[in-house]
């Protein structure tokens, strides 16, 4: 282990331990107890790593990170702190830090995590071979988001795509799934290797497992949508998972619908789900992330621009409208209807009209595969996607005071006119068929502003 490391600590003893230990093993040390001087260092240009406590008598070490990425971007920090909360290290990992470590921290593995780290920036710093840029086009993958959800999904992305677990990529059809696993080898130290997606056919006959293992050479394999495989391709894949040896390709599998729901009612094999899932990641719906709707539509709008030669915006209202629609396709129905609107128009703007004309003929919302249970299962899910969109609408802040009444209405009003005109406007037998009084019933009409017909219908 060789390089320069700058550690940070206002405690003597471990500045000594740490300054004897890294001098041992090759490094050069300039241990300091300021966080003041560790900036200057940084500054200068100096280390090659930063070791760094968070509580020092100058300063907050983890508040210092984004200065030292925006200084020095690439400079692995590693952070050690006796402040050893959850808080702490999740804080840490917001920062970007290289590793987190509690104290009393393990010095056989600071050393180990201090080379790699040394390693891995090495290699950052010698020049790229040909064989590693990305590959080409990746740059327009549409892994747009700065929401919570989609940036929690970055990091664990970041976090397993050098490792050789089994990934299984969840989500809803449109959501870019397959996106995920691309993205997961095209940024992966397999990006040069070859990238497969296997169906349930492609298992099919005395070869074919053993030829996708050959086609993937060591890179990565995708089962795609999982969940659909028959029970003779889940057996094979089994049997395949079970004799790969040195140099397999890395797994990975998609799935739309709930596996663990699937196990139970006997349709997928158990023992494939464990092969499958080393590390599951979810990708979430536009509806779980309002915030990035508006950053795709610019996005695909910009690639619009690129591909057909015209260049056309949202207008306000259709801004507001597009986010505030239910996406039921997606990413994938975003990007088809906006490159629609792209074709179909020749103004500068587009239009509220114009993006209602698109979406006229498409459903708001459309029940997920796999879902189980009768109508009052779905009728849940429904008002729950309703309501969390409610809340998503307002950007991060509460909505007005007096949801429950507001939300109690909106269901009680479209419930009690469709009871009326079932029972042509008989509130007998419709205070019967809610189970409610019927005085209840008449002021909830009144309070709800019904409009009540009687007329003859047949029951």
């Amino acid at each position: 282990m060789d390089g320069t490391i700058l550690v940070a600590d206002d405690d003597r003893t471990i500045r000594t331990v740490l300054t004897q230990a890294l001098t041992r093993a090759g490094c050069k040390v300039h241990a300091t107890s300021s966080l003041m001087t560790l900036m200057r260092w940084v500054e200068e240009g100096k280390g090659d790593l930063v070791i760094s406590d968070v509580v020092m008598p100058d300063g907050n070490g983890l508040e210092a990170l984004p200065r030292i990425s925006q200084l020095r971007p690439g400079l692995p920090v590693i952070v050690i702190s006796a402040q050893n909360t959850i808080m702490t290290a999740i804080q840490a990992a917001e920062a970007e830090a290289f590793e987190y470590l509690p104290k009393p921290f393990d010095l056989p593995d600071l050393m180990k995590k201090s080379a790699k780290a040394l390693e891995l920036k090495r290699r950052a710093n010698a020049k790229p071979t040909p064989a590693l840029p990305l590959r080409e086009g990746v740059e327009d993958l549409p892994l747009v988001g700065r929401t919570p959800a989609m940036q929690a999904l970055y990091r664990l992305v970041a976090r397993v795509m050098n490792t050789d677990l089994p990934v299984l990529v969840t989500g809803e059809s449109g959501t870019g799934k397959s996106l995920i696993a691309r993205a997961i080898h095209d940024f992966s130290d397999r990006r040069t290797m070859p990238f497969v997606v296997a169906q349930a056919a492609d298992l099919q006959g005395m070869d074919g497992p053993s030829s996708l293992v050959a086609r993937a050479k060591g890179g990565s394999l995708v089962f795609d949508e999982v969940a659909d495989f028959d029970e003779d391709a889940q057996a094979r894949a089994v049997r395949m998972l079970d004799m790969l040896g040195d140099n397999a390709p890395r797994i990975m599998a998609t799935s739309q619908i709930d596996l663990s729901g699937k196990i139970e009612t006997g349709e997928f094999r158990q023992d494939l789900f464990y092969r499958l899932g080393g590390v599951t990641l979810h990708v979430p719906s536009l509806r779980e992330r309002v915030d990035d709707i508006p950053l795709l539509a610019e996005h695909f709008l910009a690639r619009g621009e690129r591909d057909f030669g015209s260049a056309r915006r949202l207008s306000g209202e259709a801004r507001e409208l597009v986010r505030s629609y239910g996406w039921p396709g997606n990413v994938r129905q975003l990007e088809n209807t906006l490159r629609r609107l792209m074709v179909t128009g020749s103004e500068p703007e587009i239009s509220r009209a114009e993006v209602e004309g698109a979406l006229g003929s498409q459903p708001t919302m459309e029940p997920l595969r796999g879902a189980v249970g009768g109508e009052g299962d779905k009728l849940s899910a429904s008002v729950m996607r309703h309501l969390k969109r409610y809340f998503d609408l307002h950007g991060g802040q509460l909505p007005p005071p007096g949801v429950y009444q507001r939300i109690l209405r909106e269901v009680e009003a479209p419930l009690i006119e469709i009871a009326l005109d079932a029972t042509a406007g008989n509130q007998a037998k419709c205070a019967d068929l809610l189970g409610i009084n019927r005085n209840t019933l008449r002021k909830k009409i009144t309070d709800l502003d019904i409009r009540v017909t009687r007329r003859r219908k047949l029951m």
